[in-house]
């Protein structure tokens, strides 16, 4: 597909495709697809500056394809997917690029189940993008109705997934949002359930999302729960899809961490239903801890939307990234930050254990991520010089670690991870590796 990559439309404001037309191009095409014969669509947003126009021209694209647009304003990407089934909408969109800087910004479908699009349905989209802007005659033209309020359905959902009458009472909680789509909802909710909160990440100015703050950039979280003496932190991304959490030392709890915890120390013992399933980024520590306890895991490809195919086809209901992007699929349908948040806070609840003890028994292994910065997408695997490095860093860890290169999806880059037991040599070959990357790319 020339448009559609991992995670919906993506790219830097006022480049193609992130323009004013293309937005507007994208509505008529995406009303033609997926509500022909009209239907009602739910349009949330982060709190970029840019999200104004770009909700601005979705509007007009599906009101004028016959489409009635509700608005519902800043929202996690998973309370929209949510807010989109509960309202009965025929389908449902945000505008946000999750976890990168405000100068960037996308556009992501949600089905009538909350679902993400599948490839033939992105496929059949794109496939419209050419046609001129459908405008209905004009007693069939879409309406539009702004209803900001009807967040705190998705606050009080949130708030059920952790056992009825349970409390957070007694648990001081430092939450960041990244200046992003959260920053409303996951204090009040936190704040309803009882807990003491400290709110940072929390005033959006259009600019500073995802700006030194947020799950991306932990270090202003980890000193402030230092500071305040708080139990526990959490930070979400700009989109609130996201989730990593600082326990009460100021140490970092990512991903990979908290899965081992939502698997091992499952709310009334329960553990989760089918294997645990992560990536192919997964610390090796994760899957070592899971299977001594007789936990199987299995590694998809990278993206949550891989993720969620093999839980459902294993018949699992965990599974996640080590970025954060958690799935717990027997309480929502999408990755969801902060309920997968409130799941640990539970556990932590009803264990009386600190966030520090209950992830103890999970070692991880050094691990270094590189993100190496390219002019264009290429296969690394397939330059000769590239191979050479991988493989002589290969025979240095002697089977004791793995190495993974990715191209992202949703920007160009290579992403470079090497772990192993020996912290010396897993970033000395990343190094090494990312040395020959930068220069295939330079040289081709």
């Amino acid at each position: 597909m020339n448009y559609f990559g991992t995670d919906g439309v993506r790219g830097r404001v006022g480049t193609a495709p992130m323009t004013v037309d293309f937005a507007l191009r994208l509505a008529s095409a995406a009303a033609r697809v997926l509500a022909p014969e009209g239907g009602r669509v739910l349009i949330g947003k982060d709190t970029r500056v840019s999200g104004y126009m770009f909700e601005s021209a979705l509007e007009a694209g599906f009101v004028a394809a016959g489409v009635d647009v509700m608005l519902i304003g800043p929202l996690p990407t998973p309370g929209i997917a949510y807010m989109t089934q509960r309202l009965g909408c025929s389908f449902g969109v945000v505008i946000s690029a999750s976890h990168n800087p405000y100068q960037d910004n996308g556009i992501k479908f949600f089905d009538a189940t909350g679902s993400k699009l599948s490839d033939r349905v992105e496929q059949e989209i794109e496939s419209l993008l050419d046609l001129a802007v459908l405008t209905q005659e004009s007693q069939r033209l879409g309406k539009a109705l702004r209803i900001d309020r009807s967040r705190t359905q998705y606050q009080d959902f949130c708030a059920s997934t952790i056992p009825v009458g349970m409390s957070l009472k007694g648990l001081k909680i430092v939450i960041d949002c990244a200046n992003g789509a959260g920053y409303k909802v996951a204090p009040r909710v936190l704040a309803d359930l009882g807990a003491e909160i400290v709110p940072i990440g929390c005033s959006p100015n259009g600019r500073n999302i995802n700006d030194g703050c947020g799950s991306m950039s932990p270090e202003l979280l980890q000193l402030t729960v230092a500071g305040v003496r708080a139990q526990v932190g959490i930070a979400l991304d700009g989109d609130g899809d996201r989730v990593v959490m600082v326990d009460e030392l100021g140490r970092c709890v990512d991903g990979d961490q908290l899965m081992f915890i939502l698997a091992t120390a499952g709310l009334d013992g329960n553990r989760p239903k089918g294997p645990v399933v992560g990536t192919v980024m997964s610390n090796l520590g994760l899957e070592h801890a899971l299977v001594e306890r007789g936990i199987k895991f299995l590694r998809a490809q990278v993206g949550d939307r891989n993720v969620l195919a093999m839980l459902n086809e294993a018949g699992g209901t965990l599974g996640g990234e080590t970025s954060g992007h958690i799935l717990c699929l027997d309480k929502t349908t999408t990755g969801d930050g902060l309920i997968s948040a409130l799941q640990v806070l539970a556990i932590m609840k009803q264990s009386g254990a600190g966030l520090a003890e209950l992830g103890a028994a999970m070692k991880k292994y050094p691990q270094v991520l590189l993100n190496v910065r390219v002019a264009k997408r290429f296969d690394p695997l397939a330059d000769s010089k590239v191979s050479q490095v991988v493989a002589e860093v290969e025979r240095r860890l002697n089977g004791r670690g793995r190495i993974v290169l990715r191209a992202s999806g949703t920007e160009l880059l290579i992403r470079v991870m090497v772990e192993g037991s020996d912290a010396n040599l897993v970033k000395k070959g990343a190094s090494d590796i990312a040395a020959a990357v930068e220069a295939a790319s330079i040289n081709p």
